[in-house]
């Protein structure tokens, strides 16, 4: 089974960046796309970022285009999500997700389906 296992989240003033982690502890499947999705209370789940798996194709929300960058790195299982010029709006849990198929973009799907694998979340919290 998939296993995604986040870190990287934290408190931060805005303007300021973080960096967040997410690596397959699981079966080493052959994953076809992997990304972050948020949620923050009172508002609707939100798909932030994807990336393919080995192609490197990459689709962003957006909310964060232009600030965030999706990366990742195949040798460790790991994705990465590098957050820049956050706002008090991007305050909510993050959440990695994956996928064994992947179709268009992906992460509008988020909204009205949870992925078919996630992680336990992190905290991203931005104070102005």
């Amino acid at each position: 089974a998939v296993q995604l296992v986040e870190s990287g989240g934290g408190s931060v003033q805005a303007g300021g960046s973080l960096r967040l982690s997410c690596t397959n502890r699981g079966d080493r499947y052959s994953l076809n796309c992997m990304g972050w999705f948020r949620q923050a209370p009172g508002k609707e789940r939100e798909g932030v970022a994807v990336i393919y798996i080995g192609a490197g194709h990459t689709y962003y929300s957006d909310s964060v285009k232009g600030r965030f960058t999706i990366s990742e790195d195949g040798a460790k299982d790991t994705v990465y999500l590098q957050m820049n010029s956050l706002k008090p709006e991007d305050t909510a849990t993050y959440y990695c997700a994956a996928e064994y198929r992947c179709v268009g973009t992906v992460i509008d799907g988020w909204t009205p389906n949870l992925p078919s694998y996630r992680g336990q979340g992190t905290q991203v919290t931005v104070s102005s």
